[in-house]
């Protein structure tokens, strides 16, 4: 369980990263542009990437008042983009370390709206595995709504192909 849960971490930071590419050689206007989606816009749809993975992150590490990163944040978009790669890549790292054992480990937490919820460590590396998976599909539809025809694949299998680990 442990390689596929590894695979997933490395997937989740290479296709992060392949998206990220592209959105940071676009002008403001089309990272703020309405699209009719989920968070409004390119740039708050990748904050809110940022901030749930970052958010579960935490979790993992039994922070009992997880705080959202984007709260508060004033940086440039080419900030966030780096902050939200180097939380993927911090929970890559995480994974590499963790035990079969932790894997099982339940968390008690409070989601965002206040409600509690428990999950086995094991199903927290999934949630964020496929929330990612879900926007980055949702960014891809924007981009191609802003005229961009230049993405590239973000497919798993495509990462198995090529991987380098």
């Amino acid at each position: 369980m442990k390689d596929i849960l590894l695979n997933y971490a490395a997937y989740n930071v290479w296709a992060n990263a392949r998206i990220a590419e592209v959105l940071r050689k676009l002008p403001e206007e089309k990272l703020d542009a309405p699209t009719g989606c989920s968070f409004g816009s390119l740039r708050n749809t990748v904050y809110h990437m940022w901030g749930a993975e970052s958010l579960w992150y935490q979790r993992l590490h039994l922070v009992e008042n997880a705080v959202s990163p984007v709260m508060g944040f004033e940086g440039t978009f080419e900030e966030a983009s780096r902050h939200w790669q180097e939380q993927s890549a911090k929970l890559l790292e995480w994974v590499k370390q963790v035990t079969p054992v932790r894997l099982q480990h339940v968390v008690a937490y409070y989601n965002t709206r206040k409600q509690y919820g428990k999950l086995a460590v094991i199903e927290i590396l999934m949630q964020v595995f496929n929330h990612a998976t879900y926007h980055r599909g949702q960014l891809v539809t924007m981009l191609r709504q802003a005229g961009v025809s230049k993405i590239p694949g973000t497919d798993y299998s495509e990462f198995i192909s090529n991987k380098k680990i």
